[in-house]
């Protein structure tokens, strides 16, 4: 090699190292969503095998069974692409400090990568490089086995909010039958106060955990009838239902908690790139009929909520509501394939089109 290439050779070497070192930095240490080109092409990567592994015809239950690796198939696909560029970025050091022919140059990168010691330089210069890399070999793998217990508590504690939605609202979760169980409960609503702050704690949780751990919205639940975005959206209509069509005392909380909902969503849905307005009217269309709204009141009434007399106002608050997440949510729960027959949600955000699944927007994540 001439002195240009070896110089070429150090430099490319040197840039992919740094590249994946703080490809690494950004997905494991920095506490913030960041862009993580690296991330997001192994995740694309994995979810592109376990589809065709899946196909386009099976159930839910078989393409959720399946799809539930994609979380930690694609931690281990990470962890592999660091290594694998490492060990080239390495071999195009040594190649550029005059080590010989590639093969010579991969042996060397391979022993230090995986700390294997079984091929040394015999230069003082090279043998250091040797003990470099195997520092940063060891360094990203500790980094993912450090990772892993803050994605799994994290985890935790969503789906633990999760499961305490379905003993309340169902299944499949209606916002409808929440508030109803509620009043049959308590009529005296303290306890629905109760719920709006605990799930606005949850939203704030779900925000800071699922934007910095950008594979966790696709980590499913254990049970497939279950989803952390069903769950959210039957949790947000509820508050939104809660508060445009029942009569009540001043309950400040449920609109805090509706406030940290489409907010939560919105933030994780700009990793999506899913187009929504900052702003939105009021009066914009929402996926929801009128119809469909109307049936929801009348079975509350029915049960013995006391529902506000006036219909149309009451619509109108409730859309002003729902206007706020309604299409992030929507987005949300395709791409993520919820199950599809969550009423207000999944269902009208399919999962399955003409008997086939939908194809998500996994190629948006940034």
């Amino acid at each position: 090699m001439t002195a240009l290439l070896h110089t070429l050779a150090v430099l490319a070497g040197v840039g992919l190292v740094g590249g994946t070192v703080m490809s690494a930095v950004r997905s494991t240490v920095l506490p913030r969503s960041a862009h993580r080109g690296l991330s997001r092409a192994t995740l694309r990567g994995t979810r592109w095998v376990l589809g065709l592994t899946v196909g386009r015809s099976g159930s839910y239950e078989q393409r959720d069974r399946v799809m539930a690796l994609l979380g930690p198939l694609s931690l281990l696909a990470l962890l592999a692409a660091w290594l694998i560029l490492t060990l080239v970025g390495f071999g195009l050091i040594y190649l550029g400090t005059g080590i010989g022919s590639v093969d010579r140059a991969v042996e060397l990168s391979g022993s230090s990568v995986f700390t294997l010691g079984t091929t040394a330089a015999h230069r003082i210069g090279v043998d250091l490089l040797t003990y470099v890399e195997a520092a940063i070999g060891l360094l990203l793998v500790t980094l993912l086995i450090t990772y892993l217990p803050s994605i799994y508590g994290a985890f935790s504690r969503r789906e633990n909010g999760v499961h305490l939605l379905r003993v309340r609202a169902g299944d499949p979760p209606r916002a409808a039958a929440l508030l109803i169980r509620y009043w049959i409960i308590d009529d005296t609503h303290a306890r629905l106060s109760d719920l709006w702050q605990m799930w606005e704690g949850w939203f704030a949780d779900v925000e800071e955990t699922h934007t910095t751990f950008a594979v966790l919205p696709f980590f499913r639940s254990p049970r497939p009838q279950e989803s952390w975005i069903t769950a959210a959206g039957a949790l947000l209509d509820a508050a939104s239902l809660w508060m445009a069509a029942v009569v009540h005392d001043a309950d400040p909380y449920a609109a805090l908690c509706v406030r940290s909902g489409f907010q939560t969503l919105r933030r994780i849905g700009e990793m999506f790139r899913i187009p929504f307005d900052e702003e939105p009217n009021p009066s914009d269309p929402i996926s929801i009929t009128r119809d469909e709204w109307e049936a929801a009141v009348t079975e509350m009434a029915n049960a013995g909520l006391p529902v506000k007399p006036d219909r149309d106002q009451a619509w109108r608050a409730f859309r002003g509501w729902r206007v706020n997440y309604d299409t992030v949510l929507l987005s949300l729960a395709r791409i993520l394939e919820a199950r599809p027959d969550v009423p207000w949600i999944s269902d009208r955000s399919p999962v399955w089109l003409q008997g086939r699944p939908a194809r998500g927007f996994l190629g948006r994540i940034r």
